[in-house]
């Protein structure tokens, strides 16, 4: 028996962009399609991918980390437009896809690895005394998922797990899988009982008659809110459960998990896996470091990553038969748009679109607007990127967050606001690039969705307040920071440093070469790292940028007691390094206070409304 895993799936809206040459009707949806009107699309040109899919006995669709994004990526600098499928389109797309593979009589499943919240206005829009994401998990609902799990954001808040558990995770009839994560629930006893969010594993037979055993497993995360618990996957492999779960052999294991497949705990649970099944395949979906990621663990096993906010279409996985000699495995990464969709199911403009697709992007959009998601605070005129440009200057989101426009905010009906400060931000807390043309509520929430506060501690002398950055961006305390975080998000997705016969190659190639072909270059640690991407494009440039920055420093001498401006989550770090840098006074959280009522995320939303219109 021969195992094939298709493209592993993220996906992403905004801009329809020319449909595919190819006219032919290969997967019909139950209605007819041509009575469906032809979808206008903005004239931007999308390069195509550049091959077919490999199709095998065993195929899968995954996403992760899609954080609300499900009217995609709205925008047209690039390299948004090749995300600009909406959850519509990737229904449509999986309603084409599983007819196919009807046609070709080999399995095909729909997998998804977590963090549906926290990233959109769609999921974070809504208004006071709901649940976040609440409304847009409904749409995801609508889809054929075979198995989910959770994610990191969805159990920030006891709220927000509460709604995954009582009216999400009965959706998918035992498929939803927390192996590691608990919630604390009343019984119906009326007692408090911890109870996993949904199952432990589960077993099923595919549609070809394979046997399939999978769990679903989030790394070792201790940011959960009260009454839940995480386990730590190293204690999850010894528990009794687990043992059984794995006792029978499958025809693959197919384990799924908000985890890095590099550099994380995977293994821990492939060796478990190992000691009693050594030759069985290992299918791993994963995901948490918003990357297009690949790793082979040995000869029998890969696991695959498909990056973030619905802009990635990706893996390939191919397995031989668990007792043969040779195991060989492929993946492909392909960007989220209409144009790769067609081109993949050999539909056009006119015959692409399901009355399943059109109805979940209407309903979609009705709920952007019940949620004010198009109010308008301002025109951007230019690009501000996070990574794109370099730190400081012009072009960067940082640079205009923290030296321009949390100055501004914050000084909005503030009696301290003739004090000198210094502001000092999380960099990372910024989510998203703010891009040309209008600055909406979406925008604003997409950008900056947390609702954190600013504290300050007053009267600190400048010489002493102007050391506070450099000491808390040194090597070691931001290793123990991202350590602690586990949100390494700088990676190998960006190539930003291509060697001059990589970008000939690229240009000399369909599609390559000028500023429509920029997107995703990945080179990632599976075999064959070069051709993993499913359309060439060339690199967008990546710059580092400092895990904490600051504004620019008051003007004044250096025992002139200024403000020390801070979100508050920085508090207990900022008061421990003030203590180490000075010896005149032991701070504690006693000296802290609220700075302004004005919150992290209104900050973009007041900048734009006064200083762009």
């Amino acid at each position: 028996m021969i195992f094939k895993l298709t493209p592993a799936i993220l996906l992403g809206l905004a801009l329809r962009s020319a449909a595919c040459a190819d006219d032919h009707l290969h997967a019909r949806d139950s209605h007819a399609h041509q009575h469906l009107e032809r979808r206008e699309y903005p004239q931007v040109p999308l390069t195509p991918p550049y091959r077919p899919l490999v199709w095998g006995d065993l195929n899968v669709i995954h996403t992760t980390d899609t954080h609300g994004w499900l009217l995609g990526h709205q925008k047209s600098s690039w390299a948004e437009p090749y995300y600009s499928g909406d959850l519509g389109d990737f229904a449509s797309f999986v309603t084409h896809m599983k007819q196919i593979a009807l046609h070709k009589d080999v399995d095909l499943l729909l997998i998804d690895s977590g963090d549906l919240h926290d990233g959109t206005g769609l999921s974070d829009g809504y208004p006071p005394g709901d649940v976040d994401a609440h409304e847009s998990n409904k749409f995801i609902e609508r889809l054929p998922y075979d198995l989910m799990t959770i994610g990191n954001h969805e159990l920030y808040g006891y709220a927000d797990t509460y709604d995954m558990y009582t009216n999400f995770v009965p959706h998918l009839a035992g498929r939803y899988l927390t192996s590691n994560v608990n919630i604390t629930v009343f019984n119906s006893d009326g007692k408090p009982e911890s109870v996993p969010v949904g199952n432990r594993y589960t077993k099923f037979t595919t549609r070809k008659g394979r046997r399939i055993t999978s769990l679903g497993v989030i790394f070792d995360f201790t940011g959960n809110d009260v009454n839940t618990t995480v386990q730590a996957v190293g204690d999850m492999v010894k528990e009794q459960w687990f043992v059984e779960a794995i006792a029978e052999e499958p025809d693959a294991f197919v384990l799924i998990g908000h985890m890095p497949v590099s550099n994380d705990s995977w293994p821990t649970v492939i060796n478990a896996v190992r000691a009693v099944h050594p030759l069985t395949p290992i299918l791993i979906f994963g995901g948490h470091t918003h990357i297009r990621d690949c790793r082979q663990y040995d000869g029998r096993s890969m696991g695959i990553e498909s990056g973030r906010y619905m802009e990635t279409i990706g893996a390939d996985l191919d397995a031989a038969k668990h007792n043969s000699d040779k195991v060989t495995f492929t993946r492909r990464y392909l960007d989220q748009n209409r144009v790769t969709y067609e081109y993949h199911t050999r539909t056009s403009n006119r015959t692409f679109d399901t009355f399943h697709g059109r109805s979940i992007t209407r309903g979609l959009e009705e709920l952007a607007a019940r949620f004010n998601l198009s109010h308008l605070y301002g025109t951007a005129q230019q690009d501000y990127t996070l990574s794109y440009n370099p730190y400081p200057s012009n072009g960067s989101l940082v640079s205009l967050f923290i030296e321009d426009a949390v100055p501004y905010a914050l000084a909005i009906n503030n009696t301290r606001d003739s004090i000198p400060n210094i502001i000092i931000i999380d960099s990372w807390a910024l989510r998203f690039d703010l891009l040309k043309g209008s600055f909406t509520k979406n925008d604003q929430l997409t950008i900056m969705p947390y609702q954190d506060s600013f504290l300050y501690i007053a009267n600190v002398t400048s010489g002493i307040a102007n050391q506070l950055l450099p000491a808390m961006n040194k090597p070691a305390a931001i290793q123990r920071k991202r350590d602690e975080t586990q949100a390494i998000f700088s990676s190998h997705e960006i190539d930003d440093t291509p060697d001059s016969a990589r970008l000939e190659e690229i240009d000399g190639r369909p599609g390559g070469g000028g500023q429509a072909s920029f997107g995703y270059v990945t080179r990632d640690s599976c075999p064959d790292a070069d051709n993993a991407d499913d359309t060439l494009h060339t690199p967008l440039p990546n710059y580092d940028v400092p895990f904490y920055v600051g504004s620019n420093p008051p003007n004044v001498t250096a025992d002139t007691p200024i403000d020390i401006v801070f979100l508050n989550f920085l508090g207990k770090e900022i008061i421990g390094i003030l203590n180490k840098l000075q010896k005149d006074k032991t701070y504690t959280m006693h000296d802290v206070s609220s700075y302004s009522p004005t919150l992290a995320s209104d900050i973009l939303g007041l900048y734009a409304q006064g200083m762009w219109n």
